[in-house]
């Protein structure tokens, strides 16, 4: 039988699965990214339902108990994909500036050089 937290843990692993699903199907998601999602949430959907499993897997790796070693592998993962979205971040960022650079340039060399000087000029316009 399922206590209530696991019903709970559960219906939100089965949201996420289905959200990958659609994902995926909207071309959203990559396949490589869709496995890796689905990996993830099917090890908590198996976590959530057998916890006996996850203190197996925390045996084998010396550690005490079934959730130290989630939440040991949960913070290293989700450091890791801080850092991708970071790196993803600085990515746009520089695009960003290149393309914002590239349309000026285009500007300013589109504006002929009477249109630059009457837009430099100060006061009113005298006639």
């Amino acid at each position: 039988m399922f206590t209530t937290i696991q019903i709970i843990l559960l219906a939100i692993v089965i949201f996420a699965i289905s959200r990958v699903y659609l994902r995926f199907k909207e071309g959203i998601l990559s396949r490589q990214a869709t496995f890796f999602w689905l990996f993830i949430w099917i090890s908590g959907l198996i976590g959530v339902s057998l916890p006996q499993t996850t203190t197996r897997i925390a045996e084998l790796f010396g550690v005490g108990r079934g959730v130290d070693i989630i939440v040991y592998i949960s913070l290293a993962l989700l450091f890791y994909l801080v850092f991708r979205i970071y790196v993803m971040i600085e990515d746009l960022r520089s695009e960003i500036t290149f393309l914002v650079r590239q349309i000026a340039l285009q500007n300013s060399s589109k504006k002929s050089p009477r249109a630059l000087s009457s837009s430099r000029r100060r006061g009113p316009i005298k006639k």
